[in-house]
């Protein structure tokens, strides 16, 4: 009996098969138009959806040398006088985390009025190099915001709201291996994309300037005053020591414009779109067509044997 078992067991897998294989052939017409509705589905929506534009900035890490080789009393009297004797690599990580804090996006989006570009625009036309507006959220002829959105929200979008847009379309990374920085910015207008990848850039370079600059002033005038307050040599000695490296890092930031990152490869208008992948969505939609119409098909068919 043990012997019939395999040739039974076949036998039930083949009518298994051949009843699945019926039941997928009567219902070939509806896995066909429902594919079918699918598949135009997905090309209409893939058709839909506008063109996404990325542009990219290589960085590189601009070196510090001041303050490296201080002696160990230096260090400690620096620290005291909240003196900034940081290595270059601790400047960048700060910088890239300030790219992507909202105080530092918030006030580039409002330096450069980037509240209609964000949050109004739907398309670029490319013929006439400018961005296409929704009406329905921003009056052109009133230049008045229309949108109705509910409360907490307003017509015209908050700080915090356009900055959650921003952050959509930008990114910053670095590649552990060779620290080198990718800053990337997408957007409907590819000169746009590369106008604020561009204007980040400098931003960023500005922003921890003045930061150092201001440090460094605060510190030079709390050095001056110390100075003034001891008579003993050798402290004296120290601080004048101090002094020379802030009146460096002055120096440096002065006559340096890419103070913390050095543009690599600058950013430029990018001649192909980044996304949508079209068709990915097609192929996508087609796929789920047909599994979910064979899904319905097999479904109908054990329904009514139960």
């Amino acid at each position: 009996m043990s012997e019939n078992m395999p040739t039974q067991q076949n036998n039930e897998d083949e009518i298994n098969l051949r009843e699945l294989c019926s039941a997928i052939w009567k219902g070939k017409w509806l896995i066909i138009i429902t594919t079918f509705v699918f598949t135009l589905a997905g090309v209409f929506y893939a058709l839909s959806l506008p063109n996404i534009y990325k542009s990219e900035v290589l960085l590189a890490p601009v070196s510090e040398d001041a303050g490296m080789n201080l002696p160990g009393q230096l260090g400690g009297l620096a620290a005291l006088a909240g003196v900034n004797l940081s290595q270059g690599g601790d400047k960048t990580g700060l910088a890239i985390e300030i790219l992507k804090s909202r105080e530092f996006v918030g006030r580039f989006i409002q330096k450069n009025d980037l509240f209609i570009p964000l949050m109004a625009a739907k398309e670029w036309n490319r013929s006439s190099d400018s961005l296409v507006i929704d009406e329905g959220v921003f009056n052109v002829q009133t230049n008045q915001w229309v949108r109705e959105v509910k409360l907490p929200f307003v017509a015209k979008p908050s700080a915090l709201e356009t900055y959650k847009v921003f952050m959509e379309l930008f990114s910053v990374s670095q590649d552990t291996n060779t620290g080198m920085i990718t800053l990337s910015v997408s957007h409907f207008s590819p000169y746009l994309a590369k106008d604020w990848a561009t204007l980040l850039v400098k931003a960023i370079n500005d922003e921890m300037r003045n930061r150092e600059v201001t440090e460094a002033e605060d510190s030079l005038a709390y050095l001056n005053r110390q100075i003034e307050q001891t008579n003993i040599a050798d402290v004296r000695t120290m601080l004048y020591s101090l002094i020379e490296e802030q009146s460096k890092t002055l120096m440096l930031a002065n006559v340096r414009d890419e103070y913390v990152f050095k543009t690599v490869d600058p950013a430029v208008v990018s001649e192909r779109k980044d996304k949508p992948s079209r068709v990915l969505i097609c192929i996508l939609a087609i796929m789920l067509g047909g599994m979910l119409s064979l899904l319905i098909v097999l479904v109908r068919h054990f329904s009514k044997r139960i």
